[in-house]
């Protein structure tokens, strides 16, 4: 169950459908980044998904490895972003994804810091 709600969950944010992400996550679930150690709620992790969905030619999630952990999902994935300037970038990420009855409860990402110009430049793009 744990591995379909992941799934489902990214591909709804794939394919811009911020709706459906809404539905998929528990109402009190926490969102957390390692490189801002910020936790987000629903609403506020919602709005950063509808600016990348507003500036992103495309957006495609390459999952490369996938564990159940028995209360979620652990994925690494490459996130492949491409910018309206026509750029494209694919930033690493290793995400674990708590699942209580089919609802995700707790999102912990973690983005590489290697990648800090991406990310820097990801989040301007969000501010204009």
């Amino acid at each position: 169950m744990s591995r379909a709600t992941a799934a489902a969950f990214f591909a709804a944010i794939e394919s811009g459908d911020i709706d459906a992400v809404r539905a998929l996550y528990a109402p009190d679930a926490v969102i957390w980044h390692n490189d801002d150690l910020v936790e987000q709620t629903v609403e506020e992790n919602l709005m950063v998904l509808g600016g990348l969905q507003r500036i992103a030619r495309h957006l495609r999630y390459e999952i490369l490895r996938q564990a159940d952990t028995g209360d979620g999902v652990l994925q690494q994935h490459i996130l492949h972003v491409g910018l309206p300037d026509g750029r494209d970038f694919g930033l690493n990420v290793a995400i674990y994804v708590q699942v209580k009855d089919g609802r995700v409860t707790r999102i912990e990402e973690y983005l590489d810091s290697a990648q800090r110009a991406h990310i820097s430049r990801f989040r301007e793009a969000l501010a204009d």
